[in-house]
């Protein structure tokens, strides 16, 4: 009932406005010119026959025809203009072809003219007006309520932050300047705000204009311009947000809720990684795709990714039943027409793992379930070496035999030249998987990288952690450095592989330099609001067992070679001694629960002659 009140008060002010600006017109041509009135037979014309209604039922006929009584004016902008100026072209050119054929007398054309312009004039008018009244008139000054604001980024993205803290009555903040650092920029002002300088200003601006508050509306920007304007706003010690998604990456449309706190993700320093997703598509569209660790982090994210591909059926495996069920729950939320399956499976039940491909016979398989903490691994190397091992050669056995398609294993950099039994159990991994890739139809490969931001056990909810508690927080050594990446990019990455497959790669993530773990630590503490060392002690405990300090993303042997992404490098397959895999799983299936450390050291050195344990030096002091 709105709808139809707001449509029928807007028909009628357009029918006003649509006989004003036919009178005026006619006005404009015949009473300029000395006369001072419209003469009797085009008055009679106007009024007594049919040209003002006529006029009226056209430009109203026309309007509605354009949708002018769908949108939502106090938004309007140049697209709406536009809109406005076509409809009365339209408009104006019905109308005068209508007078010409059922009025006495024909429209001039220079009341045309008139007429064009002054529907342009009073229509639009009247819809920016309506705007600036909203935007101003409607949105009352709360005193005592409002933050100052700074805005780095004075182009689309700085203007729809300005939008956003306007619409919610500055009751968010006030804009008083933006941050550029292009030089035509300099001294101008948008939406009545000026441009107060370039990044090297930003602490003489916040300390000049009292800033409260500073919002990075940059998302064109490289990740390494934004991690280097996030330490100079640091210094500042004001509030920090930033608008990392204001134009959605899927559909391009604006997002204006992103504005948010600044957060870890933001200081890797380098651009995220995008999916090609008309490639993507391809191969999971109308699949069978199964996850397995489906409700761990980085399962339960591709399990988000995949769906939005239209899979014929999603298959989520995991042995935990709460994870499963919550991403189950979640997706159905999301998805209600979604085709989804569940099964609590342990991968190093060979029997179940059968049973259930031949249940679903998948086309795609994303194998993300593993032991994968390195200090709890070291303490139950047995267990790394049954589930880690043993676990994937089930699932890929399985692969084999049912010829799935493609087959992709979640790898890590811990892989490579391995002094854990996680990363030497991970690489055995890789190593089966190339092996059955040699005499299979199934493209078996796997995907490497490194620390993921925010997964279960990761250093970043363990730093929250330690932060809310007062702290202190904990770092194995001040030289520890590691590769780093966020969930969604590690499951893209994951996906994207999957559709380069052609069999046997070991595909590795461009991830940028690594990042020392102290300074990850130090970023964490000041963007929760505290300073380092002072509020928040950092605390060196020794590296672990089992711990690198420098992780590494390839052997001396592999080298790597560039792929159509340009973020995605393949590594060289290895020889493989297939026979001693062979044995390896023999032994574990054999004997697992029963090797003792030294033995399980000299199994994995069999096929890793490298693999050595380190032995883990004495804590480090402050």
């Amino acid at each position: 009932m709105l709808f139809h009140r707001r449509t029928l008060i807007f028909l009628l002010i357009d029918a006003v406005l649509v006989n004003l600006a036919v009178f005026i017109s006619f006005y404009m041509r015949f009473g300029f010119e000395g006369t001072g009135k419209i003469p009797q037979e085009y008055f009679t014309s106007l009024t007594y026959n049919h040209t003002a209604w006529v006029a009226t039922l056209v430009y109203l006929a026309v309007f509605y025809v354009f949708g002018m009584y769908n949108r939502l004016w106090q938004y309007a902008s140049s697209g709406e203009l536009v809109l406005i100026i076509f409809a009365a072209t339209i408009g104006s050119g019905g109308t005068v072809a209508l007078v010409y054929f059922l009025a006495p007398l024909r429209i001039p054309n220079t009341v045309a003219i008139y007429l064009w312009f002054l529907v342009i004039f009073l229509i639009g008018g009247s819809r920016f007006i309506w705007r600036i009244l909203r935007e101003n008139a409607f949105t009352p000054y709360v005193p005592g309520s409002q933050k100052q604001v700074l805005i780095i980024g004075a182009g689309d993205a700085g203007v729809v932050a300005v939008r956003e803290l306007k619409k919610h009555n500055l009751r968010e903040g006030r804009p008083v300047g933006f941050v550029d650092d292009s030089v035509k920029k300099q001294k101008m002002h948008i939406m009545g705000i000026p441009v107060l300088g370039t990044r090297t200003d930003i602490p003489r601006i916040v300390k000049g204009h009292n800033i409260d508050e500073v919002i990075i509306a940059m998302p064109s920007a490289s990740g390494e311009t934004v991690k280097a304007i996030i330490k100079i706003c640091e210094k500042t010690g004001v509030d920090l947000k930033i608008m990392p998604g204001v134009f959605n990456v899927l559909s391009g449309s604006v997002d204006t809720t992103a504005i948010r706190q600044v957060q870890v993700e933001d200081l890797l320093g380098r651009d995220p990684v995008a999916v090609d997703l008309q490639q993507v598509a391809g191969y999971l569209t109308g699949a069978t795709v199964m996850v397995t660790g489906g409700g761990g982090s980085i399962g339960s994210e591709i399990c988000r990714q995949v769906i939005k591909f239209n899979p014929f059926k999603l298959v989520i495996v995991g042995q935990g039943e709460n994870s499963v069920f919550d991403i189950e729950q979640e997706l159905h939320t999301g998805y209600p027409s979604l085709n989804v399956a569940t099964e609590i499976m342990d991968i190093k039940d060979r029997d179940k793992v059968q049973l259930v491909f031949q249940k679903y016979n998948p086309g795609v398989v994303f194998h993300a379930a593993a032991h994968k903490h390195v200090p709890l691994m070291e303490r139950n190397p047995e267990e790394a070496l049954k589930n880690n091992i043993v676990g994937t050669y089930n699932l890929a056995e399985a692969a084999d035999a049912f010829k799935v398609k493609t087959f992709v294993l979640i790898s890590t950099d811990k892989a490579v030249n391995p002094t854990s039994f996680m990363g030497a159990t991970k690489r055995v991994a890789e190593m089966i998987i190339q092996s059955l890739d040699k005499r299979s139809a199934t493209r078996f490969v796997a995907v490497r990288f490194g620390n993921v931001l925010g997964s279960r056990g990761s250093v970043i909810p363990t730093f929250k952690r330690q932060i809310s508690r007062g702290g202190p927080v904990t770092v194995t050594h001040p030289d520890m450095i590691r590769y780093f990446m966020t969930i969604p990019e590690a499951s893209q990455l994951v996906i994207q592989a999957g559709s380069m497959a052609q069999g046997g790669e070991i595909f590795i993530l461009d991830m940028g330099n690594p990042v020392k773990i102290v300074d990850l630590a130090r970023d964490l503490i000041k963007l929760s609001g505290f300073e380092p060392d002072v509020d928040i002690p950092i605390k060196f405990t020794g590296i672990r067992p089992g711990e690198k300090l420098y992780e590494e993303l390839l052997t001396a042997e592999e080298g790597t070679s560039h792929t159509k992404h340009t973020r995605i490098f393949v590594a060289k397959p290895n020889d493989l001694d297939n026979a001693r895999i062979a044995q390896i799983i023999q032994v574990i299936r054999e004997h697992g629960s029963y090797l003792t450390r030294e033995e399980i050291i000299q199994l994995l050195q069999t096929v890793i002659p490298e693999f050595r344990k380190l032995t883990a030096p004495k804590a480090v002091s402050n």
